[in-house]
């Protein structure tokens, strides 16, 4: 483990260096300022080995050991790396002071080989135990991120699952009614899909799925829209801060991702290759309308698109607030 000891005393530094030594410290870092300091304990981070264990002398010239224990322990890169100062003082006042700043614990001067031994390797047991908590904790933060991921994603596509869907979807409505901004909504419903998987089965229904996914989702690149799949052979896009006009290109673009693709479809009355019917609404939420009902009217626009021939796409364009006020 590294050690860093940092104190004026010439002979001090010696004695400590050759007792840890002969005790299997090999890696010891010494200097006499504090400025050093902090550059060796930067330089340790930075190259992703830190300093395992500061003794600090708290005489140091230029900048009391107590003070310079206090500004290391503000430092958030070495708040964790313990400190035992070394003083020649073993009044009740110093010590407060040094466990005040920060020092995890004290070594009194004459230096024993004992102490400093018993002491050093109290503080490194310390450390190693702070290691593995932070570790452990890195690793539940890991696996939380992985279970947020799970819980908001749909296994088969990766997109957005219903959910995450109605949460982004009630947080773009109030952020997009109070920036008095029309929010787009697109569902979409892959034609004749339960005729799709009775021809060719379902491993082959879960391949044009994801197909149709990554489809839909090539053409809506802004960071704040979202496309999830809403459920079976549903899809959904939100698009914050966007017109009719604009969801309605949106839509085409689907169509036109979709038909690129090129997915034959076994039995399908509207074509020989996978289609797709859409439903579009937009408009700026208000206090007198909620999002179910953006969404009910968006899946009567869908609806309407089914019933038209389907592979085709139908609209609503929602009153927005001056169409309310009339």
């Amino acid at each position: 483990m590294k050690l860093l000891i940092v104190d004026e005393c010439s002979a001090s530094v010696a004695f400590m260096r050759e007792v840890l030594f002969r005790a299997g410290y090999t890696d010891i870092i010494a200097v006499s300022r504090f400025d050093q300091a902090m550059a060796v304990l930067a330089a340790t981070i930075e190259s992703d080995d830190p300093a395992d264990l500061v003794i600090m002398g708290v005489d140091l010239p230029g900048h009391g050991g107590i003070g310079a224990i206090l500004t290391l322990k503000s430092h958030h890169a070495f708040e964790d790396i313990p400190v035992i100062a070394v003083t020649q003082h073993n009044d009740e006042a110093t010590l407060d002071h040094a466990f005040a700043a920060g020092a995890s614990d004290y070594i009194v001067k004459p230096l024993s080989a004992i102490e400093l031994r018993a002491r050093v390797r109290s503080a490194l047991q310390l450390r190693r135990e702070m290691v593995k908590r932070m570790q452990r904790e890195r690793e539940l933060e890991k696996l939380a991120r992985k279970l947020e991921r799970m819980t908001n994603l749909d296994s088969l596509t990766g997109l957005a699952n219903r959910r995450c869907f109605d949460d982004a979807l009630v947080k773009e409505w109030v952020r997009n009614g109070r920036a008095d901004a029309p929010l787009g909504l697109i569902m979409i419903d892959i034609d004749h899909f339960k005729h799709y998987n009775d021809a060719l089965g379902h491993v082959d229904g879960d391949t044009c799925l994801r197909r149709v996914a990554e489809a839909i989702r090539s053409v809506v690149h802004r960071p704040g829209d979202m496309v999830a799949r809403y459920g079976g052979e549903e899809f959904a896009v939100i698009l914050p801060n966007t017109d009719y006009a604009g969801a309605l290109a949106v839509a085409e673009n689907i169509h036109a991702s979709v038909a690129r693709i090129g997915i034959e479809h076994p039995d399908s009355s509207v074509g020989c290759v996978v289609t797709v019917s859409i439903g579009v609404a937009s408009g700026v939420p208000t206090c007198g309308t909620t999002p179910e009902q953006h969404l009910q009217a968006a899946d009567r626009a869908l609806y309407q698109a089914k019933e038209s021939g389907r592979n085709r796409t139908r609209g609503i364009s929602l009153p927005g607030p001056e169409d309310l006020r009339q």
